[in-house]
Order: C-alpha cells, then structure tokens, then sequence
C-alpha cells in the first residue's frame, strides 16, 4: 500500500492546471485543509495561539470534488494532553476512510497558500504509509487568482479502506530528540520565526528553543509569488541552514506543523532522512525537565 508505481502523480508538488485537468479522475481525492493558528500578543514578550478549521471558508467555495479536513480535529488525538497531535493509526485511519481516501487514492492536499496545514496532512499519511499524496503549489489563493472553479456543494463520498502502516521514523517524541541533542547525531530544525527561536516572543511556559536546534524559518522556501521554490534551490537553502547528507534532520516548531514544511522542502531537494517532531514547543516548553537554549 502506498507506492506510487501506478499513481496519476506527476510528484510530491502539483500545479493548479495539473489538478484542473485531473479533478474528474475517480482515483483522485482532493482535500481542503485550510485553517489558522490566531495568535493574541498579550504584552510583554509573550504570547498566545489559537487553533481553528477554516470550515466556514469551505462552505463558502471550496475547488470542485475536495473534501474537508480539520486539522485541529479530524486528524489529532484528543486524548493527548499535548495539542495538535497527530491521531493513532486506527483514528487516521478512520478518518481517512470515511472521507473516501483508500489505499489505492491519489491525495491533493490544498491549504490556503500551498504551506504548512497541506503539509502537516501530506507528513501525516506518509508517515502511515501512504506515499501517494502532494501539494497544491500556491494553494487555494492561487486557484482563485486564476478564476478557476469553485462550488459550494460538498461530495458524497462512499467509505474506503485505509490501511495503517506506521513508519516510526518519520517520527520522533522528546526523548528521543533529547538523546540527539546530547549525542550531536542529528541536526535539529527549528522552524518558528526567529523571535520565538531567541526567545524574544514567549508562547507557553518558557521561551528559547531546543538545545543545539538551528533556526530555519519556512518563508525562505517560498518565492515572491508564494510558490515552493525549485528542489535546486531549495537545497541550496537547506545547506546553508545546516543541512547535509550525512546527517538526519529532525524539525520542530510549536505544534508539529509549520515543522512538516522544513520536512517537504528536505524531500524536495532530495534528502531522505528527515523526522518530525511532534510534540514540538508546545510538550518541550512544557516540561521543567528538559532544557532550553
């Protein structure tokens, strides 16, 4: 399950005229992730985050054929104390299913800018296994800008199977980075601003960021037009964060989504040894007993 030898994907990156000229294909399954972290400055070098779906702009208009995910709830488990993180394989599962992606489906992943909401669901279900899914490059602000379709009518949707193959190293909790940062045998990413990475805008307990962690914010991988940069220069860019072939990258940021960027980009420009970490500020900033820089 999950292998791309018979998918319609041209790649892990689509353009809006790719996906208009594949919307009435029955493999395909268009998903509309959009969505929002609010955030409320609340004085003095601190702040705090709101997560929401952007449903509401679904049902407004939505590209014809997209189903509806909300990534603060569809796909996260709420058992876990932590916010935003990613649902147990049989709630992925579930979730999946139900909105008629199976094993055999072909996923296109459409935010509002082509960012780090699609990638967040792009990371999750390869990180269950399923390696058929892109991103719609420029997103949901650019279908528009072209003056391409859009409908307010849901799609029925008749039930897949999902099947559930966990890859663990694609994942990684806070032990784990722990150990990395003690043993220096992974480069660690931080992928929030570079405010929040110095520590001068605190969201949660503490400020700083993981110990040795490098600051790569993910605008740097997007051009003027708010498209993904070239896989060349992406490369580019990851090198001169830090980045080599010899090392694994693990990237987090406050929820484990903006980090899922970092995660594109490095698949993008080639490299294969790359982990998310999930739990991200919001369990490290949290916990007393782990340190900070």
């Amino acid at each position: 399950m999950g292998d791309r030898e018979d998918t319609i994907l041209p790649g892990t990156l689509v353009s809006t005229g790719w996906l208009a000229d594949h919307l009435a294909d029955p493999r395909l399954r268009v998903v509309d992730i959009r969505g929002y972290v609010r955030t409320v400055d609340l004085g003095q070098g601190r702040q705090r985050a709101e997560y929401v779906g952007a449903r509401d702009e679904y049902d407004a208009g939505h590209i014809p054929g997209a189903i509806y995910v909300d990534w603060t709830t569809d796909i996260t488990d709420p058992d876990n104390p932590v916010k935003a993180q990613l649902a147990p394989p049989e709630r992925f599962a579930t979730a999946m299913a139900a909105r008629g992606i199976g094993d055999d489906s072909d996923v296109v992943v459409v935010d509002h800018v082509g960012g780090h909401f699609a990638t967040r669901l792009w990371w999750a279900l390869r990180a269950y296994g399923h390696d058929r899914v892109a991103v719609l490059d420029g997103g949901f602000q650019h279908w528009v800008a072209e003056g391409r379709p859009l409908t307010t009518e849901p799609p029925t949707m008749a039930p897949e199977r999902f099947t559930p193959r966990p890859r663990p190293e694609l994942v990684r909790d806070a032990e784990q980075v722990l150990r990395h940062t003690r043993a220096g045998d992974a480069l660690i990413v931080d992928a929030r601003d570079p405010l929040q990475y110095a520590g001068g805008m605190v969201r949660g307990s503490r400020g700083g960021h993981v110990p040795t962690a490098v600051n790569i914010p993910i605008k740097v991988f997007f051009d003027e037009r708010g498209n993904w940069r070239s896989p060349e220069d992406l490369r580019q860019t990851l090198v001169a964060g830090g980045v080599t072939d010899e090392t694994p990258v693990v990237a987090y940021c406050n929820g484990g989504v903006t980090a899922t960027a970092v995660l594109f980009a490095l698949d993008r420009a080639g490299y294969d040894r790359w982990a998310n970490y999930d739990g991200s500020w919001n369990e490290w900033g949290e916990r007393p007993d782990l340190p900070t820089a």
